[in-house]
């Protein structure tokens, strides 16, 4: 299986590539990537220092344009699959029809692979993106448990990509629109959930305190790390109860699944955070390499080793970790 890593500037790229990435996807530095952060992502000169690097080690570079483009901007998109036919880039990431539809018929060798915003989760749909645009793959998303994932990859006329690490969102990707009210704005339109505009930190006497479009979210003690400011993952009070009314911050992990995603012919994993550090990017890249060549060497006998578990879930959300839809024993 390919392993599919995260980079959200040059740094992390070249932590991805030197650790034993197969894959690296970036996004340019506008709103038609979905993690359109302030410092974040690449302009055209640093896209072609990306590539140039990714070449020389080897390794495949995808680029995620992979919101849903307005009207009043369209050719933002355009531009940016111009620019991904420019650099001639291994896969061109999207979910948008409308942008799939342009990089198709403007550039008919030019990859592609449907985002998981695309939200494609039964073989009707991928054969539909197939048939109309001439996909090659799909990242599926984090909803299906792992006897679905099973079904479809034996039914879908396309290589399959999964999430194998990284944060947890309750939401289907490519649907959430739980930011857009407090916002205005959502990651499926302009690329980010909490867009800085709206974020505001302020300590008070009660701890620090967070605020998204004015609303109370979160409140931290002092010796609590503040965590991301999404309103999915904030604290309320229900019930006279303060808690995590939505979702407990948490972080996926498939390292014991390896064996099973392989023989159901699974493509490529995807490691998530292209918001994350280096070093992040770093040792998870690391982790992951050592573990799929563990398993390639020796698939009888692979088991995760405790170093790789306690590794990952120092970087796991809330320092937990869980096999997430892809584990529902009850069924």
């Amino acid at each position: 299986m390919e392993l599919v890593c995260p980079a959200g500037n040059f740094p992390s790229l070249k932590a991805a590539v030197d650790n034993g990435a197969n894959a690296v996807y970036i996004g340019f530095r506008d709103e038609t990537n979905a993690r359109h952060f302030a410092g974040l992502n690449f302009n055209d000169r640093r896209a072609y220092k990306a590539l140039d690097y990714a070449r020389k080690k080897g390794v495949r570079l995808f680029v995620a344009v992979n919101t849903y483009a307005q009207a009043r901007n369209w050719q933002r998109w355009e531009k940016a699959v111009d620019l991904c036919s420019d650099l001639g880039v291994d896969a061109l990431i999207a979910a948008d029809m409308g942008v799939l539809s342009y990089a198709a018929r403007r550039y008919p060798s030019l990859n592609l692979h449907l985002s998981v915003q695309g939200s494609a989760t039964n073989p009707g749909s991928l054969q539909f993106y197939h048939n109309q645009f001439g996909i090659t793959r799909a990242v599926l998303p984090r909803v299906l448990s792992l006897k679905q994932v099973e079904k479809l990859v034996a039914r879908s006329p396309v290589e399959l990509e999964v999430f194998a690490f990284g944060s947890l969102c309750i939401m289907a990707e490519g649907r959430c629109l739980l930011s857009s009210y407090v916002t205005g704005e959502s990651p499926n339109t302009s690329g980010a959930c909490s867009p800085a505009s709206a974020v505001r930190w302020q300590e008070t006497p009660q701890g620090m305190e967070t605020r998204l479009g004015g609303k109370l979210i979160d409140r931290f003690h002092q010796d609590e790390q503040a965590g991301y400011p999404t309103l999915c993952k904030g604290r309320f009070r229900v019930e006279n109860r303060v808690g995590h009314a939505l979702e407990e911050p948490t972080s996926l992990n498939t390292l014991d699944l390896i064996p099973q995603l392989a023989q159901m012919g699974i493509s490529a994993v995807k490691i998530e955070g292209r918001q994350r550090s280096p070093a992040y990017v770093a040792e998870v890249t690391r982790v992951w390499r050592q573990a799929l060549d563990s398993y390639q060497k020796s698939p009888a006998s692979y088991r995760p080793k405790p170093n790789w578990e306690q590794s990952l879930e120092k970087l796991s959300e809330g320092s937990q970790t869980t096999l997430g839809a892809y584990s529902r024993p009850w069924q």
